[in-house]
C-alpha cells in the first residue's frame, strides 16, 4: 500500500523489494535534484544543507527514522545500501553548490591587474618647501652638500662666534627669543631661539677641515611684528665656500648662475656695498626683475631690480674663533665666501604671494592652488 503524506513528512513505503524501494529513493532523489537547483548563494546552500543533512529535522534523519528503522530484517539492507547513495548524492550536490557559490564570490571580488590603478590623491609640496628643494637642487648640481643643526642655540654660535660681540649693534636688528631663567650663566652659555641659520656653519668648520661646500636650510626666529612682509618664524637658505684661493669673483659667478637657474637665463645681478659682521668685504645682491624683464613694474617698485640676498667673503674674525678647534682654518692660508636668502621672500616672488602669513595658515584654499 502507498500512502503519501503531506508537506515535509516522509511517504511511507509501499514494499520492500528491490523494485518498489528503488522507485521511493528515485523520487527522494528527484527532491534533491530540485531543491539543489535554486542554490545560487551561501544562504540558499546553508539552507539546503540543514534541510538534507540536519541533525534534528534533516530529511534524510527523517527518511533513515521512517524507513530503515521500521523495516523488517531483510529490508534493512537493501534500504541501507540506497540510503548511503542518497546521502552521497546530497553530500555531492551541496559541495559542487558551495564551490560555485565561492568562486561566483571571488569573481565578483576579481581584480583586473591590467587596467590602470586608482591613483590615491595625495598632498602636494607646501610652497615654502617647494622653493627650498629647488634651491637645494640648484646648489647640489653645484657640488655642495646640506647642512642641518639645532633651533636652540647658545648666544656663542648665534652671536659670538659670527663677530657679533656683546653690545654690539648689529645684535639689535636680529633682537630674538631667548629661553627663560638663564640670568645665572655665561652670556656666551645663555639658550635662545637662532636668528639665522649661519652658526650651522661653525659647527660645520669646527667638525671639518676645508674644503667645505655647504648650504643650510632651515628655520629661524626673530622678534619681529607680523606684518604682510614680516613673520616671527620664517625660514633661511645659506651657504658656506671655504678652499684656498677663493675669491670674490667665485662668489659672483656663484651666486649668477644660482639665479639664472632659479628664475631664468635672463636675469642679471648686481652687486651694492654692505655690511654685515661676519662677511668682509660684503654686499647685497639685486636680480633684474623676472617679471617684467627690468622694464618696472608693481612687484619691483618700477625700478627694473629687486633686492634678493646678501653674500660677502668670511671675515678672518670667524675663522679665528673656528680655529680654536680646527686650527686648518688658518685666514692666512684659506678665504672662503657665505651668502644667505629668505625661502619665503623667494616663495612669495615665484608664486605671487602677497602676505606671508598665508605661509603659515594651513589654509586648504590658499594650498589647494598648489595641488
Amino acid at each position: 500500500m502507498s500512502q503519501h503524506d503531506t508537506g515535509d513528512q516522509i511517504p511511507s513505503l509501499s514494499g520492500y523489494s528491490e523494485a518498489e524501494l528503488d522507485q521511493a529513493f528515485a523520487g527522494v532523489l528527484r527532491e534533491v535534484e530540485t531543491s539543489a537547483a535554486t542554490l545560487a548563494d551561501s544562504d540558499a546552500v546553508e539552507a539546503f544543507r540543514l534541510q538534507w543533512l540536519g541533525r534534528k529535522q534533516g530529511r534524510l534523519k527523517a527518511i533513515s527514522d521512517a524507513w530503515l528503522k521500521a523495516a523488517p530484517v531483510e529490508g534493512k539492507k537493501l534500504i541501507g545500501q540506497r540510503f548511503n547513495v542518497l546521502k552521497a548524492a546530497v553530500e555531492e550536490r551541496l559541495e559542487s553548490a558551495g564551490k560555485a557559490t565561492h568562486s561566483g564570490a571571488l569573481e565578483a571580488e576579481r581584480i583586473d591587474i591590467t587596467l590602470p590603478g586608482t591613483k590615491p590623491r595625495v598632498g602636494a609640496e607646501h610652497p615654502l618647501i617647494k622653493t627650498q628643494n629647488e634651491l637645494l637642487a640648484i646648489f647640489a648640481r653645484m657640488g655642495y652638500s646640506v647642512g642641518v643643526g639645532p633651533e636652540v642655540e647658545t648666544d656663542y654660535y648665534n652671536f659670538e662666534s659670527l663677530n657679533f660681540p656683546p653690545g654690539h649693534p648689529a645684535r639689535d636688528t636680529q633682537d630674538t627669543l631667548v629661553v627663560a631663567n638663564q640670568e645665572r650663566k655665561p652670556l656666551r652659555d645663555r639658550l635662545l631661539m637662532r636668528t639665522h641659520t649661519s652658526p650651522v656653519q661653525i659647527h660645520t668648520m669646527e667638525a671639518q677641515a676645508p674644503p667645505v661646500r655647504i648650504v643650510i636650510p632651515g628655520k629661524v626666529h626673530r622678534n619681529d611684528a607680523a606684518d604682510a612682509t614680516h613673520s616671527p618664524i620664517f625660514h633661511q637658505l645659506e651657504g658656506l665656500c671655504v678652499d684656498t684661493n677663493i675669491t670674490f669673483a667665485d662668489l659672483k659667478g656663484t651666486l649668477d648662475h644660482a639665479m639664472k637657474e632659479l628664475f631664468g637665463s635672463s636675469v642679471k645681478t648686481r652687486f651694492f656695498p654692505s655690511f654685515f659682521p661676519f662677511t668682509e668685504p660684503s654686499a647685497d645682491v639685486q636680480i633684474s626683475c623676472p617679471f617684467c624683464g627690468g622694464k618696472g613694474c608693481r612687484k619691483c617698485k618700477h625700478s627694473g631690480w629687486i633686492e634678493l640676498l646678501g653674500c660677502g667673503m668670511v671675515d678672518p674674525a670667524v675663522f679665528g674663533f673656528v680655529q680654536q678647534k680646527q686650527p686648518a682654518y688658518d685666514p692666512k692660508k684659506i678665504s672662503g665666501f657665505a651668502f644667505g636668502m629668505g625661502i619665503d621672500r623667494i616663495a612669495m616672488m615665484k608664486y605671487g604671494i602677497s602676505d606671508i602669513g598665508l605661509l603659515y595658515s594651513g589654509d586648504l584654499r590658499f594650498l589647494e592652488q598648489f595641488g
